[in-house]
């Protein structure tokens, strides 16, 4: 191929290429979601990122539908999926008969949004989905509200907030206002709310909602519902007293509370908010949004809900489902703000300088003591100057430096050098490795809190 014109090398307006400090602690948040998903029993399944657009077309909402990523391929019109949740759908309604129910699944996976690209948002990005299919349990609500919490803690957030609704409520208003055929925009239009204020979503609701005065003035009033989960959940008893589907509604918020409480998540960590709309149509019931108190402008990086009819689109068995997506690339971005994203470019926690040339075989044996351990190690290829090659290790974040010339080689020893702290000890490894194990661990027991997980 000719190289008197190169191609310039760049990339799609809203994508990105992910260097090895981005994907590390990536990697690392999506460890966390599986340990946390494996704990409570859910499962890996994946499926394909091309669906026939049928299978996309008008399940998510009039924007998905604009975002979503189309083309024609055989003379078959295809989409790439724009989340994990329809395609879950389709998967459960063509293989349920294999999986049983309930059946409690989670997918890590990349989807494609054709939206402005802006400060953490872009048109490719992952989501870590964990659902569970075939039953309308309360208890499968509780447990999605658990596993959210479990995850903040396992990722290493104390202060969030998860903000629950229920579809219920708001369409047990609609019902009681009868304007049960107007559902989908007074929802969208209440998501809204927080971001553009009541004056701007009165306008929306007004025109084109059409709705009158007195129905807007009725529905803000509900929004606007504040105090603690007693006092609010009193106060939507009060207001739709009456009306069977809401009352279902703001019982079952009520039984999500309770064992709340009696999981020992702290009332300070979940709130009912009952602007809480969420923008998706297939929403049937409980919804959440996860919002970290020290940076609530980000918005939800944690988001679902319960969604009992969007299976029905493919059979007609009943399989009413539940589940929350953790944004990993919000996430990313907030933790990058609140300065507890790790900063390292390297998957090896311990490097190993090649000192003297004549010893690699020497090397070689102390890097396969300390992985059998358990710990990652890299060894540098080229014996260069030690100045240098500890200038690379800093540079890519290792803790750990294991330093041997040719004393310590001929005694057995090396230099176990925490590079975080900037001490250093000595430690035997040749005829009994657990000098140096033990050294190594209490080093690394410095600086673990620097850790995501």
């Amino acid at each position: 191929m000719s190289s008197d014109k190169l191609i310039e090398p760049r990339t799609l307006k809203g994508f990105r290429d992910c260097l090895p400090e981005v994907m590390i602690p990536r990697e690392q948040l999506m460890e966390a979601a599986r340990r946390v998903y494996r704990r409570f029993g859910f499962v890996p399944i994946d499926t394909p990122a091309l669906e026939y657009a049928e299978i996309l077309v008008g399940k998510g909402s009039e924007e998905t539908d604009r975002q979503m990523y189309r083309f024609e391929h055989g003379g078959k019109q295809i989409g790439m999926r724009f989340d994990l949740t329809i395609p879950l759908a389709r998967f459960v309604a063509q293989h349920i008969s294999q999986l049983g129910t309930p059946f409690k699944r989670y997918h890590i996976a990349p989807v494609w949004r054709g939206e402005k690209p802006q400060a953490g948002r872009f048109r490719e990005f992952v989501q870590c989905d964990f659902d569970t299919i075939g039953t309308e349990s309360v208890v499968a609500d509780i447990e999605t509200a658990i596993v959210i919490a479990d995850l903040m803690k396992e990722i290493g957030i104390d202060r969030f907030q998860l903000r629950m609704n229920n579809r219920q409520i708001l369409n047990g208003m609609l019902e009681k206002l009868s304007l049960q055929d107007k559902s989908v925009a007074v929802l969208r239009a209440l998501d809204k709310l927080e971001k553009l204020g009541a004056e701007t979503v009165r306008k929306e609701l007004q025109d084109p909602g059409g709705l009158s005065d007195s129905q807007i003035d009725e529905i803000l009033a509900l929004a606007n519902i504040q105090g603690n989960t007693a006092e609010v959940l009193d106060q939507l008893t009060d207001n739709l007293r009456g009306v069977e589907l809401g009352m279902r509604g703001v019982e079952r918020l009520r039984s999500i509370a309770d064992a709340l409480n009696s999981y020992g998540i702290s009332a300070d960590s979940f709130r009912i908010d009952v602007t809480i709309a969420r923008g998706l149509d297939y929403y049937t019931g409980v919804v959440f949004e996860t919002t970290l108190l020290d940076l609530p402008r980000i918005g939800s990086i944690c988001s679902g809900g319960r969604y009992d009819n969007l299976a029905g689109l493919y059979t007609k068995q009943h399989l009413p489902g539940i589940g929350a997506s953790l944004g990993l690339d919000r996430l990313i971005a907030a933790l990058d703000l609140l300065g507890k994203l790790p900063q390292s470019r390297s998957s090896a926690q311990i490097f190993v300088p090649f000192f003297d040339a004549d010893r690699l075989h020497d090397y070689m044996r102390l890097c396969q003591i300390v992985r059998q351990a358990g710990w990652n190690v890299e060894f540098y290829p080229e014996p260069k100057k030690l100045g240098t090659q500890l200038k690379y290790a800093d540079e890519r974040g290792f803790a750990l430096a294991l330093v041997a010339g040719s004393n310590e080689l001929n005694e057995g020893s090396c230099q176990v050098k925490n590079l975080r702290h900037k001490t250093s000890t000595t430690a035997s490894w040749r005829d009994n490795p657990q000098p140096l194990i033990m050294a190594i661990t209490d080093s690394m027991a410095m600086i673990t809190g620097t850790r995501i997980a």
